[in-house]
């Protein structure tokens, strides 16, 4: 008979001989252990009976040390600690009040250093890097915050700006009026007494402003900028500009109206557009001279001029047959400079299409066949041989035709067809669908501008002020891209002056802007901007210090910001967490109130977005010294 097994009896059996086998391997191992220990034992030290039988030997007798010395185990053979440096301490102080309206690259003194001869003393003149202010510049004592607009394009407050000038000298030309403690701009203009609104209906009754196909506009020589004003309830947006001269502080007074303007001169530099920026552009006796100069103020409205855009002229020359004695000229003198006018625009292969009244309108041709095939090598202005027509930061004006792109018929326009307004807005740029610039798809434009509404809707969020219909009218975007930021408010009450920041490698893409519809200018800012302090209510600033790092100091950017910010106003910066916390420090000196928040995607990004405001503060009360 088989024998039967418990299954408990047969696992118990298995763990005992387990157990017998480990402890017999530890018994072994430890014997072999301690056999080794005992065969390589030196044996026994040997002892010594006297003191001086010793391992080691000294030359000197050891000098037993006494019970209540302290031993010094310290290491005295470390290199010299450092000098310990503080942190520099960061001082801007207020700048004294003679600064209020400073403008650093168009100061008044400077300027007098320089060529008179084609106004090259009036153009961008900046200070050396040893005379670049360190303080701030203050608001005027009385300083209130703007109206707001639609209010702010008829009123002022005349504490803001405190000039009379143009109320004497415009007073019968409804410019500017000082009612009590305020400014009051009637709307009207040398060339329009009846006011802007009844002189743009003139015009409108040559050239349609109603289709949408006008949306850009530049006024040259503005004035008080009445006629950008009121085009902008035509939904047509107009950069004015003007020397800082005689016409004290009219750039001043268009920015206090909440109306886009920069300081600017047509001199020796091309004016700080790209090439087809704009749908019409304006002179309404704004004495530059058209005719001298072999036509080179001409050839540089064509070349901002987009194919089939308009340049309007009123005033002298235009119906000298009328006015010849109340402009105190010769009807010989003002004849010759009409017919030089025309002679530069006929070479310029634009056609006069209409002339009623004080108004003459000629107009672009929409591409240059035509042109180039009347046109021979004893024609002025011959074509410009190669060149980068959008490059326009300190370059140098040339008489020379900006020639068109090229096209394949007759009936086609240069560059791309631009879509109406508002479509425009978000329609494909022409300059992106044609490959010009490299590496922005229409894919990208696409992304960029959903990337943006989300951003300024964030924005929104964590900044009330922003988001308060009506707080801000003048806005800045200190490095616009293809105009996300701006073109995401385009349903606000605002403007956006969009720049596109000079570097040796960037990608000019201030065309696309203009071809978007928005306005926009070229800035290097390590450098000034030309603008009066004061001018925006809410500066944007995206990765515009790490663009500019190692360029120029930090400070000198937050300075210049400070200078073109008004009292109140806000600031919104992003960039690196570690970029913002240096800004941080900076702006709380500055009587900024700032905090950091995450990025719109979360936390975990090192982008971090900076929201500032700065505080209300002013010059001391005159008699109450600096």
């Amino acid at each position: 008979m088989a024998l039967a097994f418990r299954p408990s009896q047969i696992a118990f059996k298995t763990r005992k001989a387990s157990f017998c086998y480990i402890a017999l391997v530890i018994t072994l191992c430890s014997s072999f252990y301690f056999l080794g220990i005992w065969q390589n034992s030196p044996g026994p030290l040997p002892m010594s009976n006297t003191a001086n039988s010793v391992l080691c030997t000294f030359s000197k007798p050891i000098t037993p040390i006494p019970d209540n010395k302290q031993l010094d185990f310290s290491a005295h053979h470390l290199p010299i600690d450092p000098t310990l440096v503080s942190a520099p301490e960061i001082h801007l102080p207020p700048c004294n009040v003679s600064f209020s309206e400073y403008t650093p690259c168009e100061d008044v003194q400077r300027s007098l250093k320089f060529d008179r001869d084609m106004l090259i003393y009036r153009e961008r003149h900046c200070p050396e890097k040893n005379e670049i202010l360190k303080c701030r510049v203050p608001a005027p004592f009385g300083y209130k915050i703007p109206f707001r607009w639609p209010k702010s394009r008829e009123f002022a407050w005349f504490a803001n700006v405190p000039h009379e000038h143009l109320t004497v000298e415009k007073k019968n030309q409804n410019w500017v009026k000082v009612v009590g403690q305020q400014l009051q701009f009637p709307g009207g203009g040398t060339m329009f007494p009846r006011g802007a609104d009844a002189y743009i209906d003139d015009i409108g009754k040559l050239i349609n402003l109603k289709d949408g196909s006008i949306r850009t506009a530049i006024d040259t020589g503005c004035g008080v900028a009445s006629w950008g004003a009121y085009l902008l309830s035509r939904n047509i947006l107009t950069v004015s500009f003007a020397p800082r001269d005689t016409h004290e502080a009219q750039v001043q007074f268009a920015l206090e109206r909440g109306v886009p303007a920069l300081i600017g001169v047509l001199a020796s530099i091309r004016l700080p557009y790209p090439s087809r920026a704009f749908d019409m552009a304006h002179c309404s006796r704004c004495l530059i001279p058209w005719g001298q100069y072999d036509g080179l103020y001409l050839i540089e409205i064509d070349r901002i001029l987009r194919p089939g855009g308009y340049w309007i002229l009123s005033g002298p020359p235009i119906n000298w047959e009328s006015h010849w004695k109340g402009w105190e000229r010769t009807k010989e003198d003002l004849k010759a400079e009409q017919t030089k006018i025309e002679d530069v625009a006929r070479s310029l292969c634009w056609e006069k299409i209409k002339q009623k009244g004080d108004l003459a309108i000629w107009r672009k041709p929409t591409n240059h066949v035509h042109c180039k095939a009347t046109k021979n090598e004893l024609n002025k202005p011959r074509f410009c041989p190669t060149q980068d027509p959008d490059m326009a930061w300190y370059t140098k004006l040339e008489t020379c035709l900006t020639p068109l792109p090229e096209v394949f018929d007759t009936n086609e326009v240069a560059g791309g067809e631009l879509a109406r307004w508002p479509e425009r807005l978000n329609t494909i740029p022409p300059r992106i669908t044609s490959g010009n610039l490299a590496g922005i798809t229409a894919e990208k434009f696409i992304e960029n501008t959903e990337m943006w509404k989300k951003r300024v809707a964030y924005y929104k969020k964590v900044d009330y002020q922003l988001a308060e219909t009506g707080r801000h009218r003048n806005l800045l975007d200190m490095n616009s891209y293809l105009g996300g930021f701006a073109a995401a408010l385009v349903g606000d009450p605002v403007w956006v002056m969009n720049v596109v920041p000079v570097t040796e490698a960037g990608i000019n893409t201030l065309g696309v802007i203009y071809e978007r519809g928005l306005i926009g200018t070229y800035q290097n800012w390590c450098e000034a901007m030309s603008t009066y302090p004061r001018t925006y209510d809410f500066i944007h600033a995206d990765s515009v210090f790490s663009l500019y790092k190692d360029r120029c100091e930090m400070e000198d950017i937050l300075l210049e910001m400070d200078r073109i910010l008004r009292p109140e106003g806000s600031v919104i910066i992003r960039d690196d967490v570690d970029v913002l916390v240096k800004i941080k420090s900076i702006v709380e000196v500055m009587q900024w109130d700032a905090r950091i928040a995450d990025h719109e995607n979360g936390p975990h990004q090192r982008e971090k977005v900076l929201f500032a405001s700065k505080q209300y503060w002013t010059a001391p009360k005159p008699n109450q010294g600096q």
